[in-house]
């Protein structure tokens, strides 16, 4: 247990020497090992953590735009410079493949560059005379203490969403990374410091529940921005809301991919195998359910199955297309899901559950699982599963299949693939999805957009990242000003 790494919160600059009373284990996901133990935040260590950024945020708020940007842009280009060491990170812990791992971090530093622009962002309106003597003109202010509670499939890119933003605008902020992996962000925060960020403005906590909890309850939090499955992120906004404060939530997904009978069957493919099984399907805009409108489901599930027996599963060190699951309890819950698609009489057409794979033998492995006649009442389409699993639904219609996407809980991502610009115009409008993509399988809006989705996949009104984001960490005023003439 010697090469067992220490891994604890990073608060007011600087690592934490405390001694943690609870802390959890960090596994390599493809050799099956402990690698690192994590410390868990108590409830004074939370209650520490918080003075120390409220001090720090009295500060910062002040601080000139010009000087915040300074710093935006420093990090930028630190982060830039050593986004590999990142990705090496997310890779050992969470187990993405290092090309998938480089690519979060690159979607992260869109974010960053982003925020660069937070002068024009940030400036309001006016209005002279808008009545006799009286100017009127608005501002916005920084919002307070933010707090950022992120998932374990993009343990960099996910922050990265939020903390850019609200810093550039004048916030101090707070970062519960997941415990399954949680040393990239650790690596984030020493960037600050070389990118010149004053001491408690970006901390990081770790933890589980009892650190969560005391965030969502405590007086000095103003935000909480939370990603993760949909009964935690209801808990998330009730809880912060309850007690006060600005919540988005974004929850979980079942994205479907209605391929029409004119789509180009080759490029629909290699979208499904693409969307469905890259970072193990461990992200809330995988496609999940792909909905195939007669007659062409047997020609798309050939050329998916072809295109799935040459997916390499392994290390995502050593040039493998699909790494390993996250933990081995994930890995057996998602495994469990095909074992139910199975008995409850879908057609297994590719079975992941004994793959052959490129590392150890104790890796936490799925491979790339196919199902086809998928009905809507099993449980492998109900539910979220966030993991390799790709069902296929077959409808006789374009208008059942819209019906199908409009009537699950979820409302995150969707695709539609066809050559049919009226029918793609449609699908737009009619369908009931916050994130619509049109002949691409991973509809991510860039930076300056924002990202969310409808239904239970979201809660609370603000999406992350672009305009919205920056509504979300601000809070506007409005001045109405009279100047008496001297003369």
């Amino acid at each position: 247990m010697s090469d067992v790494k220490r891994i604890t919160h990073h608060i007011n600059g600087a690592y934490w020497t405390g001694s943690a009373e609870r802390s959890g284990d960090v596994y390599n996901p493809a050799t099956g090992k402990i690698t690192g133990k994590v410390d868990f935040a108590s409830v004074a260590v939370v209650d520490q953590a918080i003075e120390i950024a409220t001090r720090a945020q009295a500060e910062w708020r002040n601080a000139s735009l010009a000087k915040r940007v300074q710093v935006l842009f420093a990090f930028r280009e630190i982060l830039n410079a050593r986004k590999e060491e990142v990705a090496r990170l997310i890779t050992a812990e969470h187990g993405k493949v290092l090309s998938d791992a480089l690519g979060e971090v690159t979607r992260g530093l869109e974010v960053v560059e982003f925020a660069c622009g937070i002068p024009h962002l940030l400036k309001g309106s006016y209005s002279e005379g808008a009545s006799t003597s009286i100017d009127v003109y608005s501002i916005r202010q920084p919002l307070g203490v933010s707090a950022i509670i992120s998932p374990f499939n993009f343990p960099a890119m996910v922050p990265m969403w939020f903390f850019p933003i609200a810093i550039a605008a004048g916030n101090a902020v707070i970062i519960k990374p997941s415990e399954k992996d949680p040393s990239p962000v650790n690596l984030i925060a020493e960037f600050w410091k070389e990118a010149g960020l004053p001491d408690g403005v970006f901390n990081v906590l770790h933890g589980d529940k009892v650190a969560v909890d005391r965030l969502l309850e405590h007086p000095g939090i103003a935000s909480i921005s939370f990603v993760g499955s949909t009964p935690i992120a209801r808990y998330i906004y009730e809880t912060g809301t309850k007690n006060g404060k600005r919540v988005q939530a974004l929850g979980g997904a079942k994205n479907h991919m209605l391929v029409l009978p004119d789509a180009d069957l080759d490029l629909a493919a290699d979208a499904a195998v693409n969307a469905g099984f890259g970072s193990a399907g461990e992200r809330c805009m995988a496609i999940s359910a792909l909905v195939a409108i007669e007659p062409v489901a047997d020609a798309l599930v050939k050329k998916i199955s072809d295109r799935m027996a040459t997916l390499k599963t392994g290390d995502g060190t050593q040039g493998s297309d699909m790494g390993p699951l996250v933990t081995a309890v994930h890995r057996d819950k998602v495994a469990s899901y095909v074992d139910a698609g199975v008995r409850e009489g879908a057609a297994l057409v590719v079975d992941g559950r004994n793959p052959k794979i490129n590392g150890a033998a104790e890796g936490f492995w799925l491979g790339p699982t196919l199902f086809d006649r998928v009905t809507p009442e099993m449980s492998i389409y109900t539910d979220e599963i966030f993991g390799p699993v790709l069902s296929v639904i077959r409808v006789q219609s374009y208008d059942e299949g819209l019906a199908l996407i409009n009537k699950h809980q979820y409302g995150n991502g969707t695709a539609i693939f066809t050559n049919d610009g009226g029918a793609a115009r449609r699908f737009q409008n009619e369908v009931q999805v916050g994130m619509i993509g049109i002949n691409v399988p991973i509809p991510v809006p860039t930076a300056y957009y924002s990202f969310g989705g409808w239904k239970n996949s979201l809660f609370g009104d603000t999406h992350a990242h672009g305009t919205e984001g920056v509504h979300f960490f601000t809070r506007g005023k409005v001045v109405t000003s009279r100047w008496l003439d001297p003369s």
